[in-house]
């Protein structure tokens, strides 16, 4: 099966998390990470869950699922410790036309969670399409190591380049080859040579 890869843009839009256990808070911690607005039913949370819902970061609803629950929200994560119970939540969204992923069961998600390596605003995300998800996470070590958190502050740097050539008169061709130039490896070793003498002289 062939999938689609994708970043979606979840800002203040209604995610649903079903279950509040060690795995859901996992869940639903990535969902606020990406500014959804996110309520969780469960009859139970753990301690952080809870705190968050008193905090105001997300709503809890302390009691069983209802399919009324699929109302409005435009994603939906099973994350109930009852294979059966996922299942369900997954029938009962695919009928409403909602993406809906039942944890641990690749048979009962229309997506599947990456391994993510974050760096500020770059994300490198692995999928191996459910079939192994400790390879996927094998390759994040791998890569954690390649990008270091360097990358945050090179990116932020790349971004502020890249406004500032779209504002000038350059013409695109030339705008082109300047932007891969900067994002070259050779531009950020460069980059880091630089910040390493800046530190050593403070």
């Amino acid at each position: 099966m062939s999938l689609f890869p994708i970043f979606l843009k979840l800002d203040g839009r209604p995610c649903l998390v079903v279950g509040a256990g060690t795995i859901g808070q996992g869940k639903i911690r990535s969902l606020v990470a990406a500014s959804a607005k996110v309520l969780v039913v469960a009859p139970h949370a753990t301690a952080a869950v809870a705190e968050w819902a008193r905090s105001g970061i997300i709503t809890w609803e302390p009691r069983v699922f209802d399919p009324s629950d699929l109302d409005h929200v435009v994603l939906v994560v099973a994350a109930t410790n009852s294979r059966a119970a996922n299942e369900i939540i997954f029938r009962q969204a695919q009928q409403r036309k909602i993406l809906c992923n039942a944890v641990d069961d690749p048979e009962h998600c229309d997506f599947y969670y990456p391994a993510v390596v974050k760096r500020g605003d770059l994300q490198v995300a692995i999928s191996t399409g459910g079939h192994s998800p400790a390879l996927a996470q094998r390759l994040r070590r791998e890569l954690q190591d390649q990008f270091g958190a360097e990358y945050a502050g090179w990116l932020a740097q790349l971004g502020r380049k890249r406004q500032q050539l779209f504002a000038s008169d350059i013409d695109p061709e030339g705008r082109r080859s300047l932007l891969h130039d900067l994002a070259s490896r050779r531009a950020f070793e460069l980059a880091e040579a630089g910040n390493r003498r800046k530190e050593k002289i403070s």
